[in-house]
């Protein structure tokens, strides 16, 4: 082993811990965007779920994505994976089992968001199993295991789709199935501002998260050959930038005043959306990217509130919205000298063959994400009759009813407890 196969190991386990890393990130984003009678529980079960899905990546999840002897649907080896190194590899196989044992814990937590202050803790639990074995798994091997969409070209670096609208789409059946929470909507249909209990969490989170895509972004390049990582991190970080910007400015034309949410979906629906381009565009199209990413993050979100949608994280606006347009975004910007996968985009002569291939995976990975996603909850609320908490327990807050105690417990005194509630 050569010091080149040493250096890309070392590279992509940094890239793995930066990901894992922003499970931190969206432990400060869920619990900022919500109500704190819920903060313990969101803090709790984010760590139980990544832990969970850690188990069910390493006995199943790993195998249907990359093993061999499977099919255009999924792959068939390398259950219970046992740390083995295969020679001839350019880093450690334990290094990508890590890094991609990260993406599988992100994409789950951001389904996970359309859960949000309203479902039972054992419905995590159930859906965390099903969601690692039957979703997030079967979407991986079409596009990065060899499956139908990589014999098409499907472009998709680092997981605009395979990662960021899997999740979303989770979180969409969700939100349909466990319906709005108590006070968001009135009789006549408007929406009620529900704000979250803590801005600073949610600015944190977004900087968290942003640092953390470096590792996404960068890291899926498994290697430091070229110090491509280089350009991709550039391009990862003027999207963002963008993405930001756009939103700024666009909330302040239309509502009169700079939204701070807005600002930080903006920053966060660039990120996502140049994550599936930022090893096959040049930088000026990553600020493009960007800045469409954080004007369609602002209207998405008001698009599905219209719509009587819950999504208290605006995971759907954010993951799906942006993932969709990301993986689009592809199929105009790639340029020949770049696109490693697939052909070049329509503004660099490539017609339109590898845009119609970024749409083919946007319809279906998102549809089979849907559709499984909403079975499995479906299915699990008939057998448990409910997947949600009873109209008291959602009053009381999650944190008392699913856990018996309050993350912040001097704030819920008797004296404080009916302003609080």
């Amino acid at each position: 082993m050569n010091e080149m196969f040493y250096m890309n190991s070392l590279w992509t386990m940094v890239a793995a811990v930066l990901v894992i890393l922003m499970i931190g990130g969206f432990i400060l984003l869920e619990a900022g965007s919500t109500r704190m009678k819920n903060a313990g529980h969101i803090a709790g079960k984010t760590i139980f779920t990544f832990s969970l899905i850690s188990i069910v990546f390493w006995a199943v999840g790993y195998g249907f994505i990359f093993g061999e002897g499977g099919n255009f649907f999924f792959g068939f080896s390398d259950f219970f994976y046992g740390g083995e190194l295969v020679e001839g590899d350019g880093l450690a196989t334990t290094v990508f089992f890590v890094f991609q044992l990260a993406f599988a814990g992100i994409s789950l937590t951001i389904a996970l968001g359309g859960f949000a202050e309203r479902a039972k803790f054992s419905v995590y639990i159930i859906f965390t199993i099903l969601f690692g074995i039957f979703v997030y798994p079967v979407v991986a091997h079409w596009i990065w295991g060899g499956g139908w969409l990589a014999e098409h070209g499907k472009q998709d670096f680092a997981g605009s789709t395979v990662v960021h609208l899997t999740g979303a789409m989770g979180a969409l059946a969700a939100t349909l199935l466990l319906k709005p929470r108590i006070g968001k909507y009135n009789p006549d249909g408007t929406a009620n501002n529900i704000a979250g209990h803590n801005q600073v969490y949610t600015a944190l989170a977004a900087l968290l998260l942003w640092v953390g895509w470096f590792g996404f972004n960068a890291g899926s390049t498994v290697s430091v050959d070229g110090a491509f990582f280089g350009y991709v991190a550039l391009n990862t970080n003027l999207g963002a930038a963008a993405g930001a910007v756009a939103a700024t400015f666009i909330s302040w034309v239309v509502l009169g005043k700079s939204d701070v949410p807005t600002i930080l979906n903006g920053a966060l629906a660039g990120l996502v959306a140049i994550t599936a381009s930022c090893a096959f565009v040049e930088p000026w199209a990553a600020v493009v990217i960007g800045l469409i990413a954080g004007i369609l993050v602002f209207y998405s979100a008001r698009f599905f509130e219209k719509m009587n949608i819950d999504d208290p994280i605006f995971a759907l606006s954010v993951h799906g919205t942006a993932g969709i347009w990301g993986t689009l975004s592809t199929g105009f910007f790639a340029t020949p000298e770049l696109a490693s996968v697939g052909l070049p985009g329509l503004f660099y002569g490539g017609g339109l063959t590898q845009l119609g291939v970024q749409a083919l995976g946007v319809v279906t990975s998102g549809l089979y994400a849907f559709v499984v996603s909403f079975v499995i909850l479906f299915i699990t609320k008939k057998i448990m009759g409910s997947i949600r908490v009873t109209e008291e327990e959602e009053i009381i807050g999650l944190d008392m009813s699913e856990h018996g105690s309050y993350g912040y417990p001097e704030q819920f005194t008797e004296k404080n407890l009916k302003t609080q509630m």
